[in-house]
């Protein structure tokens, strides 16, 4: 364990004073916090000069089991009652948008001419959950190691695209904290850029497009069941099935954890000082894990990944922000 610690200090202490310096310059401009600085930090060294392979199992942490610890300590901001509402809420939203998106990906890209397990690893990657899901799906489809590095890239490009850009559409569309946070749940791709989009927003979007993020995430269960029955059938060869101890697994350790939070929550109410502190302690590690997210920055592999599949990202991307925000708009209308 000392070893394992060790090799991680680095990186981690890499990441924990980024995080220390956005958070400085979150108090000076309250409007950007600290997770948009981290993010631009991060980035800006790794374009200056990457980090090398020792700081690599540190920022690895950060960018990981840190984050999903945060993800953890929010929970105790909510309870069953708001996540069961905020859930339900976004069902159809969150359904029409992976519609869209999964159907899309199979068409344009096939008339783009982008390789079948590159369009669905583009697919799964925006529609559901951004580079987990396409760790989650590699294996079931027999990716290789080429068209995985080219569907992260470009997921990663759009994800960054999507901090930037879509907490200024939210206040642009007069989207309130609740609003957004269904907004950035759906229509962003990893959880890590779904927390920073919805951080530089308001804090108070923050717990909402954590539950929407989470019931999008379970999406990967059946689409992953779903490819493994259609893998086996195509091969003829019982490689690709999937048992119940395989898909108990694809439920992440920090949706259970956030859920029994927000039990701890419901049932026991914790003291407004707790929760402050738990705030402040997430607040501080999601800039931390941004920092990392920011560290791993690589343009070549972006460059490399051609413009086809790129195009293909571009394309899924705006068709998910669009019906997201189409959708969103039709139960508004209804609400009414």
């Amino acid at each position: 364990m000392p070893f394992a610690l060790g090799a991680k200090a680095p990186g981690l202490l890499m990441c924990l004073g980024i995080a220390i310096a956005a958070t400085v310059v979150g108090g000076f401009v309250p409007i950007v916090g600290s997770a948009l600085p981290a993010i631009i930090i991060g980035g800006v060294w790794a374009i200056i000069r990457r980090p090398g392979a020792r700081f690599t199992p540190g920022i690895a942490t950060a960018t990981k089991p840190l984050l999903q610890f945060a993800i953890v300590l929010l929970g105790a901001r909510m309870s069953l009652g708001q996540v069961a509402d905020v859930g339900l809420t976004s069902l159809p939203v969150l359904l029409s948008s992976l519609f869209v998106c999964l159907i899309a990906a199979w068409l344009v890209g096939r008339a783009l001419g982008v390789e079948r397990d590159t369009r669905i690893l583009l697919g799964v990657g925006t529609g559901i959950c951004g580079a987990s899901a396409i760790a989650a799906v590699a294996p079931v489809i027999r990716a290789n190691p080429s068209q995985i590095a080219y569907a992260v890239s470009t997921i990663f490009l759009f994800n960054v695209a999507a901090v930037l850009t879509f907490p200024w559409v939210g206040h642009a569309l007069g989207y309130d904290a609740t609003t957004f946070g269904l907004f950035a749940g759906t229509a962003v791709n990893d959880t890590s850029s779904v927390v920073a989009a919805a951080s530089i927003f308001s804090t108070a979007a923050l717990g909402y497009a954590i539950v929407v993020k989470l019931v999008r995430t379970l999406a990967l269960i059946p689409i992953t069941v779903g490819l493994a029955v259609m893998e086996a059938r195509r091969s003829l060869k019982p490689r690709s099935r999937i048992g119940p101890r395989k898909i108990v697994k694809l439920v992440p350790w920090f949706l259970v954890g956030f859920v029994l939070m927000v039990i701890l929550n419901t049932h026991f109410v914790f003291p407004a000082d707790a929760v402050g502190a738990t705030s402040a302690v997430s607040t501080f590690l999601i800039a931390a894990a941004l920092a990392g997210i920011g560290l791993t920055t690589d343009l070549g592999a972006i460059q490399r990944a051609g413009w086809r599949p790129l195009l293909l990202g571009a394309i899924l991307w705006i068709l998910v922000s669009g019906v997201t925000i189409g959708a969103i708009g039709l139960l508004d209308m209804v609400a009414r």
